[in-house]
Protein backbone atom coordinates (compact mmCIF):
# COMPACT_ATOMS: atom_id res chain seq x y z
CA UNK A 1 0.00 0.00 0.00
CA UNK A 2 1.31 3.62 -1.17
CA UNK A 3 2.62 6.02 1.68
CA UNK A 4 0.62 8.49 2.76
CA UNK A 5 1.15 12.22 2.36
CA UNK A 6 0.85 14.59 4.84
CA UNK A 7 0.47 18.26 5.05
CA UNK A 8 0.09 19.85 8.39
CA UNK A 9 -1.77 23.31 7.89
CA UNK A 10 -0.59 25.53 10.78
CA UNK A 11 -1.67 28.10 8.87
CA UNK A 12 -4.79 27.80 8.14
CA UNK A 13 -5.29 27.11 12.13
CA UNK A 14 -3.51 30.46 12.90
CA UNK A 15 -5.49 33.03 10.44
CA UNK A 16 -8.69 32.84 11.55
CA UNK A 17 -7.56 34.08 15.21
CA UNK A 18 -8.03 37.28 16.10
CA UNK A 19 -5.57 38.31 18.39
CA UNK A 20 -2.60 38.64 16.58
CA UNK A 21 -0.57 36.00 17.70
CA UNK A 22 3.19 37.22 18.24
CA UNK A 23 5.97 35.95 15.90
CA UNK A 24 7.80 34.39 18.26
CA UNK A 25 5.40 32.02 19.30
CA UNK A 26 4.66 31.31 15.79
CA UNK A 27 8.12 30.37 15.33
CA UNK A 28 8.15 28.51 17.96
CA UNK A 29 5.02 26.45 17.17
CA UNK A 30 6.36 26.05 13.44
CA UNK A 31 9.63 24.84 14.79
CA UNK A 32 8.51 22.31 16.74
CA UNK A 33 6.12 21.39 13.87
CA UNK A 34 9.06 20.55 11.56
CA UNK A 35 10.51 18.56 14.12
CA UNK A 36 7.55 15.67 13.96
CA UNK A 37 8.29 15.09 9.74
CA UNK A 38 5.31 15.92 8.10
CA UNK A 39 5.85 15.47 4.12
CA UNK A 40 5.11 19.67 3.68
CA UNK A 41 3.86 22.46 6.45
CA UNK A 42 1.55 24.90 4.85
CA UNK A 43 3.27 27.63 7.16
CA UNK A 44 1.59 31.40 5.73
CA UNK A 45 0.39 33.04 3.43
CA UNK A 46 1.13 36.36 0.67
CA UNK A 47 -2.42 37.62 0.82
CA UNK A 48 -3.78 41.30 1.67
CA UNK A 49 -2.32 41.79 5.02
CA UNK A 50 -6.20 44.02 5.75
CA UNK A 51 -7.89 40.47 4.46
CA UNK A 52 -5.44 38.21 6.66
CA UNK A 53 -4.05 40.49 9.34
CA UNK A 54 -2.75 37.16 11.33
CA UNK A 55 -0.47 36.22 8.33
CA UNK A 56 1.14 39.75 7.79
CA UNK A 57 4.38 38.61 9.80
CA UNK A 58 5.01 35.19 7.12
CA UNK A 59 8.44 37.42 5.57
CA UNK A 60 9.30 37.89 9.12
CA UNK A 61 8.73 34.55 9.89
CA UNK A 62 10.13 32.23 6.67
CA UNK A 63 13.50 34.48 7.36
CA UNK A 64 13.61 32.89 10.82
CA UNK A 65 12.85 29.60 10.39
CA UNK A 66 15.60 27.11 10.71
CA UNK A 67 15.38 24.65 8.50
CA UNK A 68 18.85 22.40 8.75
CA UNK A 69 17.32 19.48 10.98
CA UNK A 70 13.60 18.79 8.79
CA UNK A 71 13.15 17.67 5.90
CA UNK A 72 9.70 18.56 5.84
CA UNK A 73 8.67 20.91 2.52
CA UNK A 74 7.10 24.56 3.01
CA UNK A 75 3.99 25.50 1.38
CA UNK A 76 2.46 29.18 1.44
CA UNK A 77 -0.54 30.13 0.35
CA UNK A 78 -1.63 32.97 -2.74
CA UNK A 79 -3.86 34.64 -3.83
CA UNK A 80 -2.49 36.84 -6.90
CA UNK A 81 0.57 37.03 -8.75
CA UNK A 82 1.78 39.57 -6.42
CA UNK A 83 1.54 37.27 -3.64
CA UNK A 84 3.66 34.86 -6.06
CA UNK A 85 6.34 37.27 -6.40
CA UNK A 86 6.59 37.48 -2.93
CA UNK A 87 6.79 33.78 -1.90
CA UNK A 88 8.99 33.35 -4.93
CA UNK A 89 11.52 35.82 -3.13
CA UNK A 90 12.41 32.92 -0.81
CA UNK A 91 14.18 29.75 -1.96
CA UNK A 92 13.30 27.53 1.21
CA UNK A 93 9.56 27.57 -0.27
CA UNK A 94 8.76 24.59 -2.44
CA UNK A 95 5.20 24.86 -3.09
CA UNK A 96 2.29 27.31 -3.68
CA UNK A 97 -1.21 27.32 -2.89
CA UNK A 98 -3.89 28.86 -4.75
CA UNK A 99 -7.60 28.57 -3.67
CA UNK A 100 -10.01 27.92 -6.45
CA UNK A 101 -13.55 28.12 -6.06
CA UNK A 102 -16.03 26.52 -8.13
CA UNK A 103 -18.74 28.66 -6.39
CA UNK A 104 -19.28 32.33 -7.85
CA UNK A 105 -19.90 33.60 -4.46
CA UNK A 106 -16.86 32.04 -2.63
CA UNK A 107 -14.27 33.16 -5.16
CA UNK A 108 -15.26 36.91 -4.50
CA UNK A 109 -15.66 36.98 -0.99
CA UNK A 110 -12.08 34.79 -0.73
CA UNK A 111 -10.04 36.69 -2.93
CA UNK A 112 -12.23 39.41 -5.07
CA UNK A 113 -12.26 38.37 -8.34
CA UNK A 114 -14.84 36.21 -10.07
CA UNK A 115 -13.95 32.65 -11.30
CA UNK A 116 -13.20 33.95 -15.10
CA UNK A 117 -11.05 36.45 -13.56
CA UNK A 118 -9.63 33.79 -11.09
CA UNK A 119 -8.91 31.37 -14.20
CA UNK A 120 -6.97 33.85 -15.94
CA UNK A 121 -4.75 34.34 -12.73
CA UNK A 122 -4.12 30.77 -11.96
CA UNK A 123 -2.94 31.10 -15.79
CA UNK A 124 -0.20 33.66 -14.98
CA UNK A 125 0.66 31.96 -11.92
CA UNK A 126 0.92 28.48 -13.27
CA UNK A 127 3.33 29.60 -15.77
CA UNK A 128 5.41 31.97 -13.18
CA UNK A 129 5.30 28.74 -11.04
CA UNK A 130 6.74 26.61 -12.88
CA UNK A 131 9.07 28.68 -14.79
CA UNK A 132 10.29 29.36 -10.66
CA UNK A 133 11.16 25.32 -10.73
CA UNK A 134 8.09 25.42 -7.82
CA UNK A 135 5.29 23.15 -7.43
CA UNK A 136 1.85 24.64 -7.50
CA UNK A 137 -0.98 23.54 -5.59
CA UNK A 138 -4.48 24.25 -6.67
CA UNK A 139 -7.26 24.09 -3.74
CA UNK A 140 -10.70 22.96 -5.65
CA UNK A 141 -12.39 24.95 -2.86
CA UNK A 142 -16.49 23.99 -2.54
CA UNK A 143 -15.37 21.15 -4.10
CA UNK A 144 -18.39 19.29 -2.06
CA UNK A 145 -20.83 21.70 -2.13
CA UNK A 146 -21.95 25.17 -0.98
CA UNK A 147 -23.99 27.32 1.43
CA UNK A 148 -24.70 29.85 -1.26
CA UNK A 149 -27.20 28.10 -3.80
CA UNK A 150 -24.49 28.22 -6.51
CA UNK A 151 -25.04 25.17 -8.84
CA UNK A 152 -22.81 22.11 -7.58
CA UNK A 153 -22.51 18.51 -8.87
CA UNK A 154 -20.25 15.36 -9.08
CA UNK A 155 -20.40 16.77 -13.08
CA UNK A 156 -19.30 20.00 -12.25
CA UNK A 157 -16.41 18.92 -10.22
CA UNK A 158 -15.21 16.79 -12.63
CA UNK A 159 -15.61 19.26 -15.61
CA UNK A 160 -13.62 21.94 -13.66
CA UNK A 161 -11.44 19.19 -12.46
CA UNK A 162 -10.08 18.34 -16.46
CA UNK A 163 -9.88 22.03 -17.12
CA UNK A 164 -7.13 22.32 -14.32
CA UNK A 165 -5.67 19.21 -15.69
CA UNK A 166 -5.45 20.77 -19.41
CA UNK A 167 -3.89 23.91 -17.96
CA UNK A 168 -1.49 21.63 -17.02
CA UNK A 169 -2.23 21.64 -13.12
CA UNK A 170 -0.94 18.60 -11.35
CA UNK A 171 -1.86 18.98 -8.01
CA UNK A 172 -5.33 19.54 -6.97
CA UNK A 173 -7.04 19.46 -3.28
CA UNK A 174 -10.40 18.55 -2.97
CA UNK A 175 -11.62 21.02 -0.70
CA UNK A 176 -14.70 20.29 1.93
CA UNK A 177 -14.57 24.22 2.62
CA UNK A 178 -17.36 24.68 4.84
CA UNK A 179 -18.04 20.93 5.66
CA UNK A 180 -20.67 20.02 3.93
CA UNK A 181 -19.27 16.80 2.55
CA UNK A 182 -21.16 13.93 2.40
CA UNK A 183 -19.43 10.67 3.22
CA UNK A 184 -20.83 8.72 0.25
CA UNK A 185 -19.66 11.80 -2.07
CA UNK A 186 -16.58 11.95 -0.65
CA UNK A 187 -15.66 8.65 -1.85
CA UNK A 188 -17.39 8.63 -4.90
CA UNK A 189 -16.02 11.66 -6.17
CA UNK A 190 -12.39 10.73 -5.38
CA UNK A 191 -12.42 7.48 -7.05
CA UNK A 192 -13.92 9.68 -10.15
CA UNK A 193 -10.98 11.92 -10.43
CA UNK A 194 -8.38 9.28 -10.03
CA UNK A 195 -10.10 7.13 -12.19
CA UNK A 196 -10.21 9.91 -15.19
CA UNK A 197 -7.11 11.73 -14.35
CA UNK A 198 -4.30 9.09 -13.41
CA UNK A 199 -1.54 11.59 -13.78
CA UNK A 200 -2.72 14.05 -11.10
CA UNK A 201 -1.68 14.23 -7.78
CA UNK A 202 -5.17 14.33 -5.72
CA UNK A 203 -5.24 15.49 -2.15
CA UNK A 204 -8.17 16.26 0.56
CA UNK A 205 -8.63 19.33 2.29
CA UNK A 206 -11.53 18.45 4.09
CA UNK A 207 -13.24 20.59 7.03
CA UNK A 208 -15.88 18.60 9.51
CA UNK A 209 -16.99 18.59 12.96
CA UNK A 210 -14.94 16.78 15.71
CA UNK A 211 -17.32 14.03 15.69
CA UNK A 212 -17.59 13.86 12.02
CA UNK A 213 -13.61 13.75 11.19
CA UNK A 214 -12.74 10.24 11.35
CA UNK A 215 -15.40 9.28 8.78
CA UNK A 216 -14.81 12.06 6.61
CA UNK A 217 -10.90 10.90 6.91
CA UNK A 218 -11.95 7.46 5.75
CA UNK A 219 -14.45 7.95 3.06
CA UNK A 220 -11.57 9.88 1.24
CA UNK A 221 -9.17 7.31 2.02
CA UNK A 222 -12.26 4.48 1.01
CA UNK A 223 -12.02 6.78 -2.18
CA UNK A 224 -8.47 5.93 -3.15
CA UNK A 225 -7.02 9.48 -1.23
CA UNK A 226 -3.38 9.01 -0.16
CA UNK A 227 -2.82 12.62 0.84
CA UNK A 228 -3.61 14.36 3.73
CA UNK A 229 -4.13 18.20 4.88
CA UNK A 230 -4.96 18.41 8.78
CA UNK A 231 -4.50 20.68 11.90
CA UNK A 232 -3.37 19.81 15.35
CA UNK A 233 -6.48 19.81 17.72
CA UNK A 234 -8.60 20.54 14.23
CA UNK A 235 -7.68 24.34 15.10
CA UNK A 236 -9.23 26.92 12.07
CA UNK A 237 -11.35 25.79 9.15
CA UNK A 238 -13.45 28.69 6.92
CA UNK A 239 -14.35 31.48 8.63
CA UNK A 240 -17.66 30.98 6.44
CA UNK A 241 -18.68 28.06 7.87
CA UNK A 242 -22.00 28.20 9.48
CA UNK A 243 -21.15 25.99 12.16
CA UNK A 244 -18.58 27.82 14.39
CA UNK A 245 -17.74 23.76 15.65
CA UNK A 246 -16.62 22.97 11.77
CA UNK A 247 -12.78 23.19 11.69
CA UNK A 248 -10.19 21.42 9.87
CA UNK A 249 -9.77 17.47 10.03
CA UNK A 250 -7.54 17.33 13.51
CA UNK A 251 -4.13 15.63 12.71
CA UNK A 252 -4.75 13.55 15.76
CA UNK A 253 -7.33 11.61 14.45
CA UNK A 254 -6.01 11.31 11.51
CA UNK A 255 -2.76 9.78 12.39
CA UNK A 256 -5.12 7.73 14.57
CA UNK A 257 -7.19 6.25 11.62
CA UNK A 258 -3.96 6.01 9.19
CA UNK A 259 -2.19 3.89 12.56
CA UNK A 260 -5.02 1.43 12.33
CA UNK A 261 -4.89 0.93 8.91
CA UNK A 262 -1.32 -0.14 8.85
CA UNK A 263 -0.11 2.22 6.26
CA UNK A 264 2.85 3.92 6.38
CA UNK A 265 3.14 7.83 6.97
CA UNK A 266 5.80 10.44 7.82
CA UNK A 267 4.92 11.94 11.29
CA UNK A 268 7.46 10.88 14.25
CA UNK A 269 4.98 10.00 17.14
CA UNK A 270 7.05 11.19 19.57
CA UNK A 271 7.90 14.68 18.35
CA UNK A 272 3.96 14.85 17.16
CA UNK A 273 3.23 14.69 21.14
CA UNK A 274 5.44 17.38 21.64
CA UNK A 275 4.55 19.94 19.11
CA UNK A 276 0.88 19.01 20.30
CA UNK A 277 1.78 20.58 24.03
CA UNK A 278 2.63 23.72 22.68
CA UNK A 279 0.48 26.26 23.03
CA UNK A 280 -1.13 29.04 20.51
CA UNK A 281 -3.29 30.88 23.17
CA UNK A 282 -2.72 34.53 22.99
CA UNK A 283 -2.62 36.14 26.82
Amino acid sequence: MPRVFLTECPRDAMQGIKPFIPTEMKLKYLQSLLRVGFDVLDFGSFVSHKAVPQMRDTHEVIRQLDLSNTKTKLLAIVANVRGVEDALVYPQIDYLGYPFSISENFQVRNTNKTIEESLNILDTIANRVQQAGKELVVYLSMGFGNPYGDPWSPELVGEWVARLAQMGIRRISLSDTVGVAQNETITSLFKHVFSDHPNTFFGAHLHAKPNEATSKIKAAFDGGCRAFDSAIRGLGGCPMAKDELTGNVPTEKLLSFLTAQKVEFSANALHFESAYNVSLEVS
